[in-house]
């Protein structure tokens, strides 16, 4: 069960951003804000996606995944929508890049390093792996074509060709859901004879208990994501101040910053179910998670950013690409076999590390 001093810190950070954002006192530096909603906003997100670990005991493993990816990716999709609401495109796109390399490099690296450290080799679906790699080099192309191509369209054609490819992703997306849960859902089922640790779908875990019971557990878990509308509202009105102060760029804000903020729920949900040897719900979080970002958030955001008057094109900076593109082919050298351990774990976390340099002595 969560410590009083959880929800004490989570409440007192909640007062004080609410109290900043409406009152604005002078007092009070940017920096000092910034932080306390980041802290606010890591703890929300760790009450998230405690409320989808519990609804994930009663759904099943695949289903479970699935719910905590979704509802871990609430705080980064709510933020964007904010972000595009107030015109800073390039942050947003910084962020998609920063969610995708974060949950593929950062997330699934901690899970199999730390799931490593306490078991020698762990096991998860190997037609899983295949197929989540498929979709990502899928994305990739969906991002490489319109960056690639832009200076040769016409001045609204970009945006046009970016809806079109934000409609296709987004079908992909809805279509692979189908097939993974429906019409092949005992493809996806089947894991390694060698794990024991393996659950079969729709079944309760038998040697441990949900925090809550169901019902409560969807009311925590649409709580917690009411309490990050609010608090990524506040937090976008500071990063701009902030990035400013501290002469960090756009792209590092974005894709390193506001990603593992919005990443705390995966963080620690993959982590724990990989300590658990349940490196097959690690996967399914953090790769379904970078999957779920690039095929329907990433359109999502283009689609809503056209009602809202400020049409948002797919076009990616190189950097951006390049980054997205390492992430990809490093993850799907490392799950291709099915198998994981600890130092492919700490391969995934170097890579991050690398590339988190990168971004921070990019010029702004």
């Amino acid at each position: 069960m969560r410590t009083k001093i959880f929800y004490v810190i989570l409440l007192l950070t909640f007062l004080f951003s609410a109290w900043v954002h409406f009152s604005n006192p002078p007092f009070v530096p940017s920096l000092v804000s910034f932080s306390v909603l980041c802290v606010a906003i890591v703890f929300s997100a760790g009450l998230l996606g405690q409320a989808t670990e519990s609804v994930a005991h009663y759904a099943g493993e695949r289903l479970g995944g699935f719910l905590n990816a979704t509802f871990g990716n609430a705080a980064e999709l709510i933020i964007a929508i904010f972000l595009v609401k107030e015109g800073l495109f390039d942050l947003v796109k910084a962020s998609i890049t920063g969610s995708i390399i974060g949950n593929m490099l950062l997330v699934l690296g901690l899970s199999v390093f730390v799931g490593g450290i306490k078991h020698r080799v762990q096991y998860f679906n190997v037609n899983l792996a295949s197929h989540n790699s498929s979709l990502m080099m899928l994305a990739l192309l969906a991002l490489f074509i319109p960056t690639s191509l832009a200076s040769r369209f016409e001045e609204d054609g970009i945006g046009r060709f970016s809806m079109i490819i934000a409609v296709a992703l987004i079908i992909a997306y809805i279509l692979w859901l189908v097939f993974s849960m429906i019409t092949h859902r005992t493809h996806f089922t089947t894991e390694h004879p060698s794990n024991p640790a393996i659950l079969v779908e729709g079944e309760q875990l038998k040697d441990e208990q949900a925090e809550w019971g169901k019902w409560t557990s969807i009311a925590i878990l649409s709580g917690a994501t009411v309490l990050i509308a609010f608090l990524s509202e506040w937090f976008v009105h500071t990063i701009e101040p902030v990035a400013h102060e501290l002469g960090l760029s756009d792209l590092f804000v974005g894709a390193i910053v506001i990603a593992i903020i919005g990443n705390a729920a995966e963080h620690s949900a993959a982590v724990l179910m990989a300590w658990k040897n349940r490196i097959g719900a690690s996967v399914e979080i953090s790769i379904g998670s970078s999957l779920q970002i690039a095929l329907f958030v990433a359109p999502i955001l283009v689609l809503v950013s056209f009602f809202m008057g400020k049409p948002m094109d797919m076009v990616f900076s190189m950097p951006e690409l390049i980054a997205i593109a390492v992430s990809v082919f490093i993850a799907k050298s490392i799950s291709q076999d099915g198998e994981t351990n600890w130092f492919e774990g700490a391969l995934l976390l170097l890579v991050y590390i690398i590339l988190s340099c990168a971004f921070f002595w990019i010029k702004a």
